[in-house]
C-alpha cells in the first residue's frame, strides 16, 4: 500500500474546515479512511492552529502490541486534545488526529492564500443517513442491542489499529519522513536510531555482555545527558506493592522521585497496583519538577471500549508525555500520549525547590 504523506509540515499554520465541509467527508460510521471524526473536534471548526507534528506514523495501544503503525495524510495540532465531553467525560486527553481533508492552509502573513485543493467529499453516502451533530454523537457508541448492557464507546484511540497499517521498526522511510516533515532534526534521528540499535543488540550479545552493556550505557549518557532507561522492580511476585497518598491537586508543584526509589515501589513486572512504569518513556523525567495537571479517575479502555474507573489516583503532569525517543518498536512516534503517575512516585516540592531545578 502506498504511503501518502500529509501536504502539511510541522510548524504550518492551518485552519480547521467548517462543520458542513467535514461532515461531507465522512462515511456512515463517521470516519474518513477508517479514522473517526469525533464530536469533541467540532468546537475547533473554523479556528486556526499550528501543526505540531505530522502523524505519518503512530503507535498501537488498542491491540496492545505497542508497535509502530503508519497512516496517511494526517497531522497533530498544537494544544488540541480530546476533552472527552462526548464520551461521558473520559479524562485521557488523547492527542487528536486530523486528516488533511479536514484542514486547509491558513492565509499567509502577506495576505495571500496558499493553494487549497478542497476536501475529499464522500460520494458514497447512504440517503438514509443525515449528517448532523446528533448523528456524529450517536457514532460514539457501539450498538449492542441490549440497552441494559455496559456501554461501549468508539473513538480515535479505539479505532486507530483499523485506521492504520503495520510499520516495521527497521523501515527507513519513517526516519526519512521524520526529517522531511520537520518532526525531528537530523541529529535527533541519527542519535535515536543509533541508541535504539544498541538497545536492540544488547540482549543478543553472545560474549562480552557486561562490556557491551557498559558501552551502551556510556553512549546513552554521552549523547543524551541522561542515564539509559531501564527498570528493575524490587517487589517479588505475590507481594503487594505500596500505596502513596498525597491528595494532589491541579497546579501543585511536584518532583518525580529518582528511578532507584521508584524501583522499590514496583514489582518485577514493572507495575504498581496494575499501573506500569514504562522506563523508556518515564525514566527520562525522573528527578525533574512539574506542575500537576489533574488526577485522572476514568478513561476508556481502548481494547474493549468500556469506561474504566481508577481504583487509585493516576496523576497527569503538565507537559509530561511519551516522546517516543527511546521506544524500540515505535521510535519517534509523534502521538505524545500523557503519562500516568502514581502518587508514591512523586513528592511535593517544598520552598527549597523551584520548577527550574
Amino acid at each position: 500500500m502506498q504511503w501518502k504523506l500529509s501536504r502539511f509540515r510541522t510548524g504550518d499554520i492551518i485552519k480547521v474546515r467548517t462543520k458542513e465541509e467535514i461532515l461531507a467527508t465522512l462515511d456512515e460510521r463517521g470516519c474518513l479512511d477508517g479514522m473517526p471524526f469525533m464530536p469533541e473536534m467540532l468546537q475547533f471548526c473554523g479556528r486556526t492552529f499550528r501543526v505540531v507534528a505530522v502523524a505519518h506514523k503512530t503507535c498501537d495501544t488498542a491491540r496492545q502490541t505497542y508497535k509502530g503503525r503508519r497512516l496517511n495524510r494526517t497531522v497533530h495540532l498544537a494544544e488540541v486534545r480530546c476533552d472527552g465531553s462526548a464520551h461521558d467525560g473520559c479524562e485521557a486527553e488523547c492527542n487528536l488526529f486530523w486528516k488533511d481533508e479536514w484542514l486547509r492552509p491558513a492565509d499567509n502573513i502577506d495576505g495571500h492564500r496558499r493553494s487549497d485543493c478542497g476536501p475529499r467529499i464522500n460520494t458514497v453516502q447512504s440517503s438514509k443517513t443525515r449528517r448532523s451533530e446528533s448523528w456524529l454523537s450517536s457514532a460514539t457508541r457501539l450498538q449492542r442491542g441490549n440497552e441494559t448492557a455496559e456501554p461501549r464507546y468508539t473513538c480515535q484511540a479505539t479505532e486507530l489499529y483499523k485506521a492504520t497499517t503495520a510499520l516495521a521498526w527497521w523501515d527507513p522511510r519513517q526516519y526519512i519522513f521524520d526529517a522531511i516533515t520537520g518532526n525531528r532534526s537530523l541529529q535527533e534521528i541519527v542519535r535515536g536510531v543509533f541508541l535504539a540499535a544498541l538497545r536492540r543488540l544488547l540482549p543478543h550479545v553472545p560474549v562480552g555482555y557486561r562490556v557491551f552493556e557498559i558501552f551502551h550505557d556510556h553512549m546513552h549518557s554521552k549523547l543524551t545527558g541522561l542515564p539509559a532507561p531501564s527498570l528493575s522492580g524490587k517487589i517479588g511476585p505475590g507481594e503487594s506493592t505500596p500505596i502513596g497518598c498525597l491528595h494532589l491537586r491541579a497546579g501543585e508543584l511536584v518532583r518525580i522521585k529518582p528511578k532507584n526509589e521508584i524501583e522499590r515501589t514496583v514489582g518485577t513486572d514493572g507495575k504498581n497496583r496494575g499501573l506500569s512504569f514504562d522506563p523508556e518513556e518515564m525514566a527520562p523525567y525522573c528527578g525533574q519538577t512539574f506542575h500537576v495537571r489533574k488526577s485522572v479517575r476514568k478513561i476508556i479502555d481502548e481494547p474493549t471500549g468500556k469506561m474504566v474507573l481508577m481504583k487509585q489516583p493516576c496523576i497527569m503532569l503538565e507537559g509530561v508525555v511519551c516522546r517516543g525517543a527511546y521506544a524500540r518498536e515505535r521510535l519517534n512516534c509523534p502521538r505524545a500520549i500523557p503519562s500516568y503517575w502514581r502518587e508514591i512516585w512523586l513528592e511535593r516540592v517544598t520552598a527549597r525547590y523551584d520548577a527550574t531545578e
